[in-house]
């Protein structure tokens, strides 16, 4: 008797290797997810660990992104910890350009951007950046002055525009410390009253929320004497 014969199965066709693997860039979103992603994780790591303590390794774990990604866009971890800071202050940024000063005054108005300010410094992460960046100012000094540097000039500008748009809406507008050569000065000078002395203490260790109930009244007297000094005509 005969063996039946099997019956030859049809192959099944290979996928090319062409459409296997697709390469090349992620889409700009996709991009910007991953780097975004990868930021996130980086300032909770820096946070923990401190600037000499933390390894690419373990920022690529919990981002979940692979090393060579993360040097793709960060050539080192100091390049990473300054990307970290000026997202940070570009998030502050972007509030001072959509803040609206209220008041019915020009005091008032200074008054609510100097206090707006200083909420969203003691609120966000930007007091904790700060004592990382004096914490490793031994260790790594160009890059702590150079983040400090960034960060000083790009709020001074934010600040610099809205106080320069509340003082052109009163007569002060025409003193001369808010001429355009001597705004950015002038812009020191207000942050230096209105933001530095509470800015301090949270450096050194005060809790944000007791700081937080100081900041009207701070911010008041900060004002009458920012005020006062730019009525002073100065030839």
């Amino acid at each position: 008797m005969s063996k039946p014969v099997a019956k030859a199965r049809p192959s099944k066709a290979r996928p090319s290797r062409s459409r296997a693997v697709r390469t090349g860039r992620p889409p700009r979103e996709l991009a910007g997810e991953v780097e975004n992603r990868v930021l996130d994780a980086a300032r909770e790591v820096f946070l923990e660990n401190g600037l000499a303590g933390a390894t690419v390794d373990e920022i690529a774990a919990r981002a979940r992104a692979g090393k060579p990604t993360i040097y793709a866009r960060f050539p080192s971890k100091q390049a990473l910890f300054t990307a970290v800071v000026m997202r940070n202050v570009a998030a502050n940024v972007a509030r001072f350009q959509t803040h609206v000063p209220s008041g019915a005054n020009i005091q008032e108005r200074l008054a609510s951007v100097g206090a707006a300010i200083l909420h969203w410094a003691l609120a966000s992460d930007t007091v904790e950046l700060m004592r990382l960046g004096i914490s490793e100012a031994r260790h790594f000094p160009d890059l702590a002055s150079g983040v400090h540097a960034m960060a000083r000039d790009r709020g001074t500008e934010a600040v610099a525009k809205l106080l320069s748009e509340v003082a052109g809406e009163d007569e002060l507008g025409t003193a001369p410390a808010f001429a355009p050569e001597r705004l950015p000065t002038t812009t020191r000078f207000f942050l230096d009253l209105a933001l530095l002395p509470l800015l301090m203490r949270a450096l050194s260790g005060e809790k944000a929320k007791t700081l937080q109930h100081e900041v009207g009244p701070h911010v008041a007297r900060s004002v009458s004497f920012f005020l006062a000094a730019c009525r002073v005509v100065v030839d």
